[in-house]
This record gives C-alpha cells, sequence and structure tokens, in this order.
C-alpha cells in the first residue's frame, strides 16, 4: 500500500489484507469470505478496526482524516416491495419522496431488519454496497451518488461495523462487475 493514515480516534489498526487476517481473530466468516474475494482480485484496500459504528453520526465522532469518500447507505423498498440500496456521501441530506422520484419508484420507506438480512446479509449498521455480494439474485437495484463515485477512494463497512475499508473506486467498480451487479447514478442538485 501506498499511504497511511489514522481513521478512527480510538484504538484503531489499519492494516493491509495479509496482515490483518493473520491477526485477526474474526468470527463473521461471510466478511472473510468478502475480503478474501477483494484480495484475490488483487485489489488494493486498507481495513480499519474501530468500535461498532451503526451511523454516521457516529462515525464523525471517532474519524479523525479520512482519504477519499464516506458513504451513507440506505436499504429501501417501495410499495410494490421492490428494494433498493441506496449509498451517497454521507453529508448528501435524502428526502425520502424526492429519491423516489429520482429514481422512478414510488412511496419508498426503510426496509425491515428482517428485510435486510434475507436481501443483503446483514444487521442494521453494517448497510453498505459491498454487501450486495449476498444478493445473488439480483433483488436489489443499487443506486450510487456520481459525486461519491468520483472519489479515488471510497470507505465502507466490509459486513460488519466494526470494520471499515478503504478501497480504490476503480476497484470498487470491478467488484460489482465481479459479482454481476451494476450501479445506475444519482445526480443531486
Amino acid at each position: 500500500m501506498r499511504f497511511c493514515f489514522n481513521l478512527f480516534k480510538m484504538k484503531n489498526s489499519m492494516k493491509k489484507f495479509n496482515e490483518f487476517i493473520l491477526e485477526k481473530d474474526i468470527k463473521n466468516p461471510p466478511t472473510i469470505n468478502l475480503l478474501e474475494k477483494l484480495y484475490g482480485l488483487g485489489f488494493n484496500f486498507l481495513i480499519h478496526t474501530h468500535p461498532p459504528l451503526r451511523t454516521v453520526e457516529e462515525a464523525k465522532k471517532y474519524r479523525r482524516t479520512t482519504h477519499g469518500g464516506n458513504a451513507k447507505n440506505l436499504f429501501l423498498r417501495d410499495k410494490k416491495k421492490n428494494n433498493f440500496l441506496i449509498t451517497v456521501d454521507e453529508n448528501q441530506p435524502i428526502d425520502l419522496k424526492s429519491l423516489a422520484n429520482l429514481i422512478c419508484s414510488d412511496r419508498l420507506s426503510f426496509a425491515s431488519p428482517k428485510r435486510l438480512l434475507e436481501f443483503l446479509g446483514v444487521l442494521p449498521g453494517a448497510v453498505s454496497p459491498l454487501a450486495l455480494i449476498n444478493d445473488t439474485k439480483n433483488n436489489v437495484s443499487f443506486f450510487i451518488d456520481e459525486n461519491l463515485i468520483k472519489e479515488e477512494k471510497i470507505n465502507f463497512h466490509p459486513l460488519i461495523n466494526n470494520l471499515t475499508i478503504t478501497i480504490d473506486t476503480k476497484d470498487f467498480s470491478k467488484f460489482l462487475d465481479s459479482i454481476q451487479h451494476s450501479a445506475k447514478y444519482l445526480k443531486f442538485e
């Protein structure tokens, strides 16, 4: 890796995958599988450990500096029970009525934790586009803020909320291709 930085104020370690995997006893096989897939695809990414963070506000309290974009992720459904994963810059305000028009849907609401687990295999607080690896039937439409995707690097939780990875945006796009998912781009005014 070409850079180092401290992402969180509290006890935090930042590691490359091969260093991290030797030292950590993660009891979350899906996270290990995801990290192994990213590493196996030859991607550059760093892993940051931190206390469990469920919201953007919590993450901002611990974060010192960042390299790349920080995401806010919403798992939504519409009245026809279509599923949507919306990933935007953490500071982008979201109005569900306006968003419904933007994505050509109607009456959006937050999906239940049960639905989140069923379709993305994660719990509330760990929502991220990396969870699309669990949507093998493509039941979730993915939308991403075009301003966020313009960043050189992006930060996401890798299926659990006590880790964050920093990944090159170009590698994130390749990841989506590798799991046969596509992104639709959102342009906010």
